[in-house]
């Protein structure tokens, strides 16, 4: 059977590193590049982060490409700390040795547009920081949403809940402008795992702590990157998460990722029209579910409402018993 082609656009941090390992380990999929945005971490730090995952996995063959390293309007947001300043727990003191020389010299949005434009209608793009080279790629491109097989995205909300303000979450309000964009120009099947799906789909503490005692080099990687980070301490002080949803392991980024590997384990979806706050003092950022159709828009997304915890658990398992034999 012909493999899943599948390009990643990351601002690797914690979550994404355990999202780029379930790709890897899933043998029906075959990971074309990955194109690095601002995010978790500063445009330098995300393309090191990448390599570092792709190295402890033995893929160091897939291309790494650097983007964005701020937003399409204004100024760019501080970053957030939640997986350290780095975007991995801020363990590792050395930088990746001549890591510029690793990384590709096409800029990401053209390597995007490229490797879907040599594949047309067989790609599915999954995007898991800020959208912004996603939204420079459609600017560049304006038939590049056609060319896709699908996309999925980790970002936005369906319920006003936030992680960042009180209304929006992480990945959109770093660069609303572009979350704006894609939501509305990508007329592609597109499959959203906002927070609020990630969060009411949580994993127990103890699950989490059986898949990083695994006994095999990603599971050591990640048991080394989340051992200081309090998002990933059930003993942290009570956070917005916790608030809304109670206590759960999360790595929201793997969520995108095993709709896009197993579309099966998405068990409900809300199939509507959504758009993005621009203007709101608060809500900027906010995606907006149009279940009533006021918008009038002429295209809807999926967006993922609950998900099978048995599957999505042994994608889990699955993605730290490594390195990649492919």
């Amino acid at each position: 059977m012909a493999k899943k082609l599948v390009v990643i656009d990351t601002d690797c941090g914690i979550d994404d590193a355990q999202a780029i390992m379930m790709a890897l380990a899933a043998p029906h999929i075959q990971v074309l590049g990955v194109t690095c945005v601002f995010g978790n971490a500063a445009v330098e730090s995300v393309c090191q982060n990448v390599l570092r995952v792709l190295s402890v996995c033995e893929c160091e063959g897939i291309p790494v490409f650097g983007g964005s390293a701020a937003p399409l309007v204004g100024s760019s947001n501080s970053l957030s700390d939640h997986f350290g300043g780095d975007g991995l727990g801020d363990v590792i003191k050395d930088k990746v040795p001549q890591w510029e020389q690793k990384i590709q010299k096409e800029h990401a949005v053209n390597a995007m547009i490229r490797l879907v434009s040599e594949n047309q209608e067989q790609v599915s793009l999954v995007a898991l920081g800020p959208l912004t080279n996603l939204a420079l790629a459609v600017r560049l491109d304006p038939h590049f949403p056609k060319k896709l097989r699908d996309l999925y995205i980790m970002g936005g909300n369906m319920e006003g809940k936030g992680n960042m303000t009180p209304c929006a979450e992480f990945n959109f309000v770093m660069d609303p402008e572009s979350a704006y964009i894609v939501l509305e120009e990508y007329l592609c099947p597109t499959y959203i795992a906002s927070w609020e799906y990630s969060c009411r789909n949580s994993l127990t503490w103890e699950f989490f702590e059986e898949l990083v005692n695994q006994d095999a080099a990603a599971a050591r990687f990640m048991k080394m990157i989340t051992s200081k980070c309090w998002a990933y301490s059930k003993e942290a002080m009570v956070n917005k998460r916790d608030v809304y949803f109670g206590p759960g392991f999360v790595s929201y980024d793997a969520y995108a990722m095993a709709a896009c590997v197993d579309g099966s384990l998405v068990t409900e979806s809300i199939k509507c029209p959504v758009r993005v706050e621009l203007q709101g003092s608060i809500a900027r950022g906010m995606m907006v579910l149009d279940q009533t159709n006021q918008l009038k828009k002429s295209h809807s997304v999926f967006v993922l409402t609950k998900c099978d915890a048995a599957k999505f658990s042994q994608l889990l398992m699955e993605s730290l018993r490594q390195p990649c034999k492919k």
